[in-house]
């Protein structure tokens, strides 16, 4: 298989000259960009279905290699613990491992995430050699459904490959799974595939309806379809935790069903916390541009560019960067407003709804809402009634359709939901 997906036809320049606020609020001092995910270009050797930036071609204005070294430099004084470089694909950069070597020089733990359709022993030799801390391969459901995703025949292999390369040198793996239509029925096998590698951590995260993913309508899960996944994933956690493989639910993934203590029990608060974007974690695309989360969408949260400020000044300054800094539930609507647990989830991820509906505070995608609706034999469906335009980090809009389940499905999904396995 081999499949050339819509791509954006120009890659826009990076956006310039956003004004500052004169001075930084006293709440706007206290956060510190702990993590940051930063796309170092955006070429790709893969074709995905449900690549959110378009990934393929590089910006046309990406950052030199003086301009990385020095942001890097800026991190390290901001305060950041842990950097994930990230594409398109990190390694199609030819410094991108002399930016690895700067940032773990920094006191900064280095992190990479890959496909590794193209990766070698020689990219796993330059990683070692740079210090990299850790390198995640994303494999996404046996081998048809993973190369289907990907776009490319052979890309399963690959990606498996990889995870041996990195054995062979020594640097530690974790893997990255989209659970969606396709692969929701695969998530057990792949599993069985990651855990054989001797991986450290295993992160699954739902597919969101942004760039190249909006275009399929049948790729998607539907909201009422967590009533079966979410209690599969318990019972993975638990032969997780016998195969000393850490599970990270991604940030969109969840929340307050009867399965969060298995989830985030380990997390500072005990659940599930408000989405982290502009507080601990921090964005960057490969043109300087700086967001609060790598994922939303750049059209909408946009804080500057590193060409224009300092990274600090952004971070601190930015209006885009702030939309979390007092977050409250007067900021929600629809379901997620009247929610028992509003007050400590403010709607989960950000990015999930913004896609969705071009605005947040509104999560279709929660466990504990599924499960409230079918007690009342409701369940929500999302439909798609505008395309998006086809640039990077787009996303087009939906409706949130509430009805009745099914008869016909209405008593499996509630067996579903009465399984308690792994809680």
């Amino acid at each position: 298989m081999t499949r050339s997906l819509p791509i954006a036809a120009s890659r826009p320049h990076g956006r310039r000259g956003l004004p500052l606020l004169p001075s930084a609020r006293a709440e706007d001092l206290e956060p510190l960009p702990r993590y940051v995910v930063w796309e170092i270009t955006l070429k790709c050797d893969l074709a995905c279905k449900h690549c959110g930036s378009r990934a393929g071609k590089g910006r046309p204005d990406e950052l030199s290699t003086e301009e990385a070294l020095d942001l890097v430099d800026q991190m390290a004084s901001l305060g950041v613990e842990e950097v994930s470089l990230i594409g398109g694909e990190a390694y199609l950069r030819d410094d991108w491992d002399s930016i690895a070597r700067r940032v773990r020089e920094r006191g900064m733990v280095c992190g990479i995430v890959t496909g590794g359709k193209g990766f070698t022993a020689e990219h796993a030799r330059r990683a070692k050699e740079a210090g990299v801390n850790g390198v995640a391969v994303s494999i996404d459901g046996l081998e048809a459904t993973h190369d289907e995703l990907r776009g490319r025949r052979g890309s399963f292999q690959a990606a498996v490959r990889t995870l041996e390369l990195l054995r062979e040198v020594g640097i530690p793996r974790a893997a990255n799974t989209q659970i969606n239509a396709l692969s929701k029925d695969e998530i057990e096998a792949v599993f069985e595939v990651v855990a054989a590698r001797e991986i450290y951590g295993w992160q699954v995260q739902f597919t969101v309806a942004m760039g190249r993913a909006a275009d399929y309508d049948d790729l998607l899960l539907q909201p009422h379809e967590l009533v079966h996944v979410m209690p599969r994933l318990a019972r993975l956690k638990a032969r997780c935790d016998a195969a000393g493989i850490r599970l990270e639910p991604g940030n969109n993934v969840g929340y307050f069903g009867p399965f969060e203590r298995t989830f985030r029990g380990k997390y500072r608060r005990g659940h599930h916390e408000p989405c982290t974007a502009g507080t601990t974690t921090m964005g960057i695309e490969a043109d300087g541009t700086i967001k609060g989360c790598p994922s939303l969408p750049s059209e909408d949260y946009v804080g500057g560019s590193v060409r224009d400020h300092s990274l600090a000044d952004i971070w601190r300054r930015a209006p885009a960067m702030q939309f979390t800094r007092g977050r409250t539930r007067e900021d929600l609507w629809g379901h997620c407003r009247s929610c028992y647990y509003a007050d400590d989830c403010l709607a989960g991820c950000t990015w999930t709804s913004h896609v969705l509906f071009g605005k947040r505070g509104n999560n279709p995608y929660c466990h504990h809402r599924a499960l409230e609706l079918l007690e009342a034999g409701r369940r929500e469906r999302v439909v798609r009634v505008e395309a998006p335009p086809g640039a990077p980090f787009d996303y087009g809009r939906y409706e949130i359709v509430e009805e009745a389940w099914p008869e016909a499905e209405l008593a499996r999904a509630r067996a579903a939901a009465a399984d308690l396995e792994g809680a």
